[in-house]
């Protein structure tokens, strides 16, 4: 089996414009994000290996905040579509990456209700 490198934000709550119920629609909802990028692996990483070896943990975080704007998206598959375009855009060593999006306001009984999108680079 190849080695390989995983960066992973989990749980992020932000607020988004999404959804097609008109409910939904005019003010932005909580979605809960957990992202998991797979990267390039170096050989070996030194106690002293820079930054620019792997990629930036706060990436993550942007693209699933500052890079989705105040647009509105009518699906959360739309989102996770964004969020893994935006992490391909970012780095070319991004090889795959996998988006959960929870929808926090349809919960009733604390059941998550929501959708893992999984994308290679093509």
């Amino acid at each position: 089996m190849a080695d390989s490198l995983h960066l992973e934000l989990v749980d992020f709550v932000q607020m988004v414009h999404t959804g097609i119920y008109s409910e939904e629609t005019g003010k932005p909802q909580p979605l809960r994000f957990t992202v998991r990028a797979r990267l390039k692996v170096q050989p070996h990483y030194e106690p002293d290996t820079p930054l620019d070896a792997s990629k930036n943990y706060m990436d993550l975080k942007f693209a699933c905040s500052g890079s989705l704007g105040e647009r509105h998206y009518k699906l959360i598959e739309a989102v996770a579509d964004h969020v893994c375009d935006t992490l391909f855009l970012q780095d070319a060593r991004v090889e795959e990456v996998s988006v959960r999006i929870v929808k926090l306001a349809l919960s009733e009984a604390d059941e998550e209700i929501g959708i893992t999108l999984l994308r290679e680079r093509k």
